[in-house]
């Protein structure tokens, strides 16, 4: 199989990365958390780089491009600890309203492209323990939501949300705007910085995007694309970390000589050189496998979110543990790395939730049982 990106593949790259390196470099981040984790300017900036039209079909004004293409743009905004949801906004919601009606698509996805309106799914729910297919958040007959949802991204900053709820015995989907009554936020930081929100919902009107009869399916198909755009983020992360890392350990002396030298962390740099490109593969696995069958997806997802879990959990510590003391400092931009690598793990199910789910959904026996 060829792994080889493609030369426009290659372009993307390179412009996502020159904005990264001139429009968010570790000054301009550290102000945007002084701010509240979220930056306006800094999503008109991925806005014009026309980043926010990726995934919405040409029809609506967007690019129609793949997950591939969507891979290459999350790696190299990892590598730059980008605060801003791009993934959600970008990438999920435009998946999502790609099962709503024509006038909602007509509505939405063109707004969506010119980077006019962001929406993030708000799924979340204390009971739920990442699982899905718990909804305790209620719809009317007439289409009004009352329920809780938590860890919603972007919080106030975001212009709408797809919110999931209970309806004719299933789960549909439905979009809230955030100036509908009943509608109240209490924002918040993750670890990370990133900023978040408790959405509460009392009697809110809202618009049906997609029917119970389907809504789980679409939710999941949503939340797995999430997921492989969160990996190849991760790789992005990791791959920088690893690199300042390394960096460190060719400048940090002991006894007159560069600890790189030293046998000993040598082996461990190598250890976790072998977790990145792990997780690496394992992302473009997960990339691969959007466009096929659900089951097939959903199994291949969680295996890669269970292998980026342990890969990520270990890449930072051990890049954490070989900076010595400066490396938990927050004046130094590698603890932020292991910030977002720990809250990236838990999102979305965390390790044990997808190997559960991995067991659950193996089928082979390997010949061991008849």
């Amino acid at each position: 199989m060829d792994f080889d990106f493609t030369e426009d593949q290659e372009s993307l790259r390179d412009a996502v990365r020159r904005f990264v390196e001139k429009d968010y470099g570790d000054d301009q981040r550290r102000a945007i958390l002084k701010a509240g984790g979220f930056s306006k300017a800094a999503w008109d900036g991925l806005v014009g780089l026309g980043l926010t039209a990726l995934a919405v079909p040409e029809v609506h004004g967007g690019l129609g491009f793949g997950p591939v293409d969507a891979m290459v743009v999350m790696e190299e905004l990892g590598r730059g600890l980008v605060l801003e949801p791009y993934a959600q906004a970008a990438l999920v919601a435009p998946a999502v309203l790609a099962h709503a009606a024509g006038e909602v698509q007509a509505e939405w996805l063109p707004r969506i492209a010119a980077g006019e309106a962001l929406l993030v799914l708000a799924h979340q729910e204390r009971a739920a323990r990442y699982r899905l297919d718990v909804c305790q958040t209620q719809a009317s007959s007439d289409h009004r939501l009352t329920g809780h949802k938590s860890v919603v991204s972007a919080g106030s900053n975001a212009d709408a949300f797809i919110v999931p709820a209970q309806a004719d015995g299933g789960i549909a989907l439905y979009l809230v705007t955030r100036d509908a009554a009943g509608v109240t936020l209490r924002d918040y930081r993750l670890h990370d910085g990133s900023a978040a929100a408790e959405l509460h919902l009392a009697a809110t009107p809202a618009t049906l995007l997609v029917p119970a009869a389907h809504g789980l399916a679409v939710l999941e198909q949503a939340v797995d694309i999430a997921i492989a755009a969160q990996a190849a983020e991760a790789v992005g992360v990791m791959d920088r970390y690893v690199a300042l890392t390394v960096e460190y350990m060719n400048t940090r002396k002991q006894f007159g000589v560069a600890i790189a030298s030293f046998q000993a962390l040598r082996h461990r740099i190598a250890d976790v050189k072998m977790q990145l490109e792990l997780a690496r593969s394992m992302s473009y696995f997960a990339t691969l496998k959007l466009n096929e069958p659900a089951d097939a997806r959903r199994r291949a997802l969680s295996q890669a979110k269970v292998q980026l879990g342990q890969s990520m959990r270990f890449v930072g510590q051990q890049c954490t543990q070989l900076h010595g003391g400066i490396g938990v400092t927050d004046e130094y931009v590698g603890s932020h790395y292991f910030k977002r690598l720990t809250v990236m793990e838990m999102q979305y199910g965390d390790t044990m939730h997808h190997l559960g789910e991995v067991s659950r959904r193996m089928t082979d026996t390997a010949g061991v049982f008849a």
